[in-house]
């Protein structure tokens, strides 16, 4: 990551905070009434294939201590009402922030994946991971909506993972390498522009 570009998350990451701070303390108190403690969601992804985090999000679906793989059909029943809000417009990553403050995340970059599918797929991931996962990135904007309907249609917990296995990882490494080749931070202006312009629409829906 260049010195520029930790500048600019740094600086837009402290300036979104202090601007949504009424929004992410709203949010987490329609949280803990409708749904309940805790109101945030822990889970671990990988920074590099040897580096792992703890991504924050704000809950949106009970609890289950066996959870784990990507989200898919097999979990809908979980998803809370509050939760599908959030899910829709992508308010349960403003929690994101913190992670950007810390450095483990970007605002423009591949999705940090989890450990299983580094350890799966090293030789992808260690191309993936050459820039620092991001909230949302090239994937996120062209993928995210497509890869939500193909695994909404799983049954299982083992359907989901062979899907994503197999029609998700691919095609989100390819737009993640585009990404890493034309990155600068014109291009990144431009994915959170095209990102925030998703969002905005998605709430007038």
């Amino acid at each position: 990551m260049t010195f520029g570009k930790r500048l600019f998350d740094i600086l837009f990451a402290i300036t979104l905070g202090i601007l949504l701070l009424p929004v992410i303390a709203l949010l987490a108190f329609v949280i803990l009434v409708r749904d309940g403690r805790p109101v945030f969601y822990l889970s671990e992804r990988m920074q590099t294939p040897d580096r792992a985090f703890r991504l924050i999000k704000f809950r949106t679906m009970t609890e289950n201590a066996n959870d784990q793989g990507v989200s898919g059909g097999d979990k809908s029943d979980r998803i809370s009402t509050t939760g599908a809000m959030l899910r829709r417009t992508r308010l349960d990553e403003l929690p994101q922030l913190w992670n950007i403050l810390k450095g483990d995340m970007s605002f423009v970059g591949p999705r940090p994946p989890l450990r299983l599918y580094v350890e799966e797929f090293p030789q992808t991931y260690t191309r993936v991971l050459r820039n620092r996962p991001g909230v949302t990135g090239l994937a996120s904007l062209h993928f995210h909506e497509h890869e939500a309907r193909l695994l909404a249609t799983c049954q299982t917990a083992e359907e989901t993972d062979r899907v994503y296995r197999r029609r998700c990882i691919p095609r989100k490494a390819r737009l993640d390498m585009i990404y890493q080749r034309h990155q600068n931070i014109c291009f990144d202006l431009l994915i959170l522009i095209k990102t925030l312009a998703n969002v905005l629409q998605k709430r007038g829906k």
